[in-house]
């Protein structure tokens, strides 16, 4: 058997049949789980008690999914995964712009949505650092990523990534100068065999503003038109 990844999570949605059903499959994972029904309570319950992952419904009264994304994201870096109507990709567009880790879209299966919550929460905790790589550390210049503390820092000041940013990012940079087109990084970083490749066009995007000088000229994070993405080191001891 492998590692049980278990944790506090959040469960903010306010039709109650899901939110019971999304709680019985996470509880019988071995989660914490606690429900609440609006944004609004979502906040308080998440400053009270900080969970290790929230999944959001992005349809809810008052405050909506987007808002409260954008709130938990400017007070940590919790995982986020958002839950969305079918075919509303605008609106998945905007959820991940907003700092989602990952999304489901309804109707969903219960045990994907479980499924997607282990995944994240084991990338979060982060695995054994790879072999040959400075005892989990990844350098290039002023841009430091240590894997065993799961954290990155540009200049000596600490980056607030999101747990797909930091998986994105460590991905490429132990492929220094090699090229992945969308479909690859989202079957290596996000673990799907298919899905929508704009969630790795908006994290690149995301991550850019993070980490280049200037994201609109990007010179770390280069576009290989035509193909996806690649690491290019600005120190050519990487």
């Amino acid at each position: 058997m492998g590692e049980e990844i278990t944790g506090r999570i959040l469960v903010v949605d306010d039709d109650p049949t899901v939110a019971d059903v999304v709680m019985r499959y996470l509880v019988r994972d071995g989660h914490r789980v606690r429900c609440v029904t609006d944004g609004r309570e979502a906040l308080a319950a998440a400053r009270a008690e900080p969970p290790d992952l929230v999944v959001l419904d992005l349809m809810l009264p008052g405050m909506n999914g987007l808002e409260v994304c954008r709130r938990l994201r400017e007070e940590s870096a919790v995982p986020i995964v958002m839950l969305t109507a079918l075919g509303e990709e605008t609106d998945r567009l905007v959820g991940l712009e907003s700092g989602a880790d990952d999304y489901v879209t309804k109707p969903f299966s219960p045990r994907e949505l479980a499924l997607r919550v282990r995944s994240v929460l084991r990338r979060v905790r982060g695995g054994p650092a790879p072999a040959g790589r400075d005892g989990g550390r990844l350098a290039d210049g002023d841009l430091v990523v240590d894997l065993d503390a799961h954290e990155a820092r540009l200049g000596g000041a600490l980056l607030s990534l999101t747990a797909r940013e930091f998986d994105l990012l460590a991905f490429l940079m132990r492929h220094p100068r090699r090229a992945f087109t969308r479909d690859e990084l989202l079957e290596q970083v996000w673990g799907w065999s298919f899905g929508d490749s704009s969630t790795v066009t908006v994290h690149v995007r995301r991550l850019r503003e993070k980490i280049e000088r200037d994201s609109t000229a990007p010179r770390r994070i280069v576009t290989v038109w035509g193909v996806g993405y690649r690491y290019e080191p600005e120190d050519p001891r990487s």
